[in-house]
Order: C-alpha cells, then structure tokens, then sequence
C-alpha cells in the first residue's frame, strides 16, 4: 500500500491522508484505509487486511451521491440491479450496484460532504462490454448518469486496444460523474487490455512514464500514438493498472469523484 501511494504520488504529485484500519463491507473485514489526491484524480486505496467479501474488489468506480437513497433508486430504475444493498461504512453509506453487461459501480454518500480540489484534468472509466449487452448498458448508464453520447464509431481503429489493422465499437461518454469511454469487442483482447478501469490524462506523457518507471511503476503497453491520441497502460506497486494518455481536450464537466 504505501508504495502503490508513494509510487502514484511521484507521477502524478498530489497528497494522501494518514491511514486508518476500518470495516468498509457490511459483512465483518478489516482494511487499511487511505485516500488519495492527485490532480488527475482521487482515490480510495484499501489494503484488506481479511478475505475481501464479495463481491467487494470488482467495483470499476465509485460515485459519490448527494441523496443516497434517491440515487440508489435512480440506477434501479435506469435497469441496473442492486447486488449489495444499502449498509453504512465509518463515514456514511454505500451500496452496490450492477449495470447490464456485468459492470459494478459503488454509490456511496457521506455523512458530512467532503470538499475536493477541483481537479486538473477529468479521470476517463473505461468500461469494456460485449456486443451482445453494449446497447442495454449504454441506456442504463446513460439515463443514470444523464450522460451525453459524444461518440459512437462502430469502425473505431483497434490498434488503441493492441489490436492493430482491425475495427471495434468506441463510445465516449460525458456526464457530471465525469468521462466514460466503453470498449465493445469480441472479447479477444490482448494482456494488459481490459484489466485497466481508468485512464488519466496528463499534459507530458512522455514525462510522466518516465516520472512512472522511476518510481517503479512497470509500463505494459506503448506509448503509441493512434488517432491522435498519445497512451499507454502502466501497471503501479500492488497491481493497479492504468491507461495514461496525453491531455488533448479536458472534459466539460468536473466529476463528482
């Protein structure tokens, strides 16, 4: 844990807060706990120090709700299943939700409300579905999120997910829970693609993979550059894996995460 966070911070500079040993799952755990903010981003980093119940760990992001219980009502009803029901944690309440396509998403709420940093750049969720569940996926989130479809290329270049010379689906999407770009393939992807659940913009890529390599993060891809856009995919101590692109056109809205 502390060199996953010594080893972000490096990269991507920021702060974290001292780490406390909490109980976030409503069934008994115990995991060391710690955010941390960066100026691409925030997070929650746990290091369980139990079994991790399930389905804890399988979460792709987490969204903070101003009312909780309307919030958790709105995914039911945009079609997403609740798969962990409402529970409080130390500092408010949580649940889990399931979008159609397998994709879990943790909505969460405080009981004071936090007060972020604006951040420097927007983080992208980069959410992979099948063929068969990207339409149904696309409403719900959508209608969730109040996102707003700003491309759908069913002829996208694949080379962006390791598969040069042929064709995949890309949708890119914006709302105030910030960017999502869904990936809909046949599933046959190639190491590390699909194992990555965020990318983080930056103005240097080149300088932040080498800030990245010095601070024993390992790049697994690239850097290439593919339709104008400069990334690659790191994976940081502890296993996190993360797609870093260069910062062409920030996002239009700030995230609430």
């Amino acid at each position: 844990m502390s060199s996953f966070i010594a080893s972000w911070l490096a990269t991507f500079g920021g702060s974290h807060t001292a780490q406390t040993v909490v109980d976030v799952t409503p069934t008994p755990s115990e995991t060391k706990s710690e955010l941390v903010f960066s100026p691409v981003g925030t997070l929650s980093v746990f290091d369980f120090q139990t079994p991790v119940p399930y389905p804890f760990g399988a979460e792709r992001t987490g969204f903070l709700m101003k009312d909780f219980d309307r919030g958790v009502q709105a995914a039911r009803d945009s079609g997403a299943q609740l798969v962990v029901a409402p529970f409080p944690d130390p500092i408010g309440r949580d649940a889990v939700v399931e979008f159609p396509g397998g994709i879990t998403t943790q909505l969460y709420w405080h009981t004071t409300p936090p007060s972020y940093a604006r951040l420097t750049t927007i983080p992208e969720n980069r959410i992979y579905v099948s063929p068969d569940t990207a339409d149904a996926f696309l409403k719900s989130y959508t209608r969730f999120t109040g996102g707003e479809v700003l491309v759908d290329d069913k002829n996208a270049d694949a080379a962006e997910i390791g598969i040069p010379g042929k064709k995949y689906r890309k949708i890119e999407i914006q709302s105030r829970f910030g960017s999502a770009l869904i990936q809909v393939t046949d599933g046959h992807l190639p190491y590390p693609f699909g194992r990555e659940m965020t990318g983080y913009a930056v103005d240097d890529l080149a300088v932040t993979l080498d800030k990245a390599k010095a601070a024993g993060a390992a790049v697994l891809w690239g850097p290439v550059s593919v339709t104008g856009r400069d990334s690659a995919v790191v994976k940081f101590p502890g296993g996190y894996v993360a797609e870093i692109h260069s910062a062409k056109i920030t996002g239009r809205h700030q995230p609430q995460h």
